[in-house]
């Protein structure tokens, strides 16, 4: 018989998301006259804006042409959207060969596994996004779990207590190093003394640094850098993953990107293009057309006016949720808010409560849906996380019975 994938064995409970949704379709069947909320899953509920559906819109109509039918397009993406990105968001810091077009970063993240294989060590900030994690260990990456933590992985404790910063100290020589800005769940986003000094750590101790930059566009406070390669330095230690899906609507069309400088280069000096290319060429088959001129759009002044736009609208709700947070229920049980405005999630700590007791505590008093720190690891144990992602009257009436909360 063909033995099972140790990986899968390894594995700890199921994946946080299906176990948040498991949970709320439980409470609904026995509940089937309320009406729940989801302040929980970062999936976003606005329209696609005019300018890129039309543009999407436009193109899938011309594939019923010969004219404008298109088959299999490179692997690496259409030419002229990599030429764009790298305009848009890269100028001085990276060219357009070195843009990978993909669907979307959790893929991106999934197949970096595979670029580095099982042998190397994994360092990921703690909270963290669980694919960081779950990726290593399904590819072997990390051992079997000891009270929840894997052998192999190193894990960077990011609180309040050291100002979301870890201690890079603790991170092996030669790891991979997992870090997201503005953090997901905990909205934190880095300063560039802070990456600094991350750069200059991976750079000292042959480390590279995968770094997700998926919520950067949420970025309002000036100064702040929205991507690892403004730190000087970074092209030679960093791989940056970054996605449309949340300042464009993308989370269902599935429109992402990576940048894997020519100057990165592995321990026997082989550049990491090099395999990365290798990689985009033998696994996948390229990100769909259609989705591709939905980013053409997207990154039109037209385009890039209404993904601001759609990104404030959420970032509105980010200040309805605080403020509802501040409300003297909360204050009285010592309840602490950590939101900058810069990220679409508000990290929670509720003293004295577990992550997902204060999170049925919601769902049945207030009936509405969060999502539980601690699944984003130890450090998030007693903190709950606040999605923006809704209508305004949505998140308005989730606040008004949040108000009413006991605790």
């Amino acid at each position: 018989m063909v033995r099972r994938n140790t990986g899968f064995a390894n594995l700890t409970a199921g994946y946080l998301f299906p176990e948040v949704a498991r949970r709320s379709r439980e409470y609904a069947a026995s509940h089937p006259d309320a009406e729940i909320i989801s302040l929980s899953i970062g999936n976003t509920t606005e329209p696609l804006t005019p300018h890129i559906s039309k543009a999407m819109s436009d193109y899938a109509l011309s594939l019923a042409t010969p004219e404008g039918y298109s088959g299999y397009g490179d692997d690496q993406g259409l030419p002229s959207l990599r030429e764009k990105i790298a305009e848009t968001f890269y100028t001085g810091m990276a060219d357009s060969d070195e843009v990978f077009i993909s669907d979307g970063a959790k893929c991106d993240i999934a197949r970096i596994q595979t670029l580095f294989g099982r042998k190397v060590h994994v360092a990921v900030q703690d909270p963290a996004y669980p694919v960081y994690v779950d990726g290593s260990v399904l590819i072997n990456a990390a051992g079997a779990n000891r009270n929840g933590r894997y052998k192999n992985i190193t894990y960077l404790p990011c609180t309040p207590e050291n100002s979301f910063l870890p201690d890079f100290s603790e991170v092996k020589k030669d790891s991979l190093i997992y870090f997201c800005s503005p953090n997901n769940p905990t909205g934190y986003a880095s300063t560039k003394e802070e990456l600094l000094q991350l750069v200059n750590f991976a750079k000292a101790h042959g480390c590279i640094i995968i770094f997700d930059a998926a919520y950067a566009q949420f970025i309002r406070t000036p100064g702040l850098p929205r991507s690892i390669f403004e730190i000087e330095g970074a092209r030679d230690c960093a791989i940056e993953i970054n996605s449309f899906s949340k300042p464009a609507g993308f989370t269902g069309v599935r429109l992402g990107w990576s940048v894997v400088p020519k100057t990165l280069l592995f321990a026997d000096g082989t550049p990491v293009i090099k395999d990365w290319l290798r990689v985009m060429t033998t696994l996948f088959n390229g990100a769909s057309n259609i989705a591709q001129h939905g980013g053409l759009a997207a990154l039109d002044p037209e385009g890039l006016v209404e993904m601001k736009n759609i990104i404030d609208y959420y970032l509105e709700n980010v200040k309805i949720i605080h403020k509802t947070l501040e409300g003297d229920n909360f204050k009285q049980a010592g309840v602490q808010i950590y939101s900058t405005g810069n990220s679409p999630y508000l990290w929670v700590r509720f003293p004295g409560y577990k992550s997902w007791d204060i999170f049925d505590r919601i769902l049945d008093e207030c009936r509405v849906v969060t999502t539980p720190g601690s699944g984003f690891g130890a450090s998030g144990e007693s903190f709950i996380r606040f999605s923006s992602f809704g209508h305004h009257e949505a998140v308005q009436e989730a606040c008004r019975r949040l108000s009413l909360l006991t605790l």
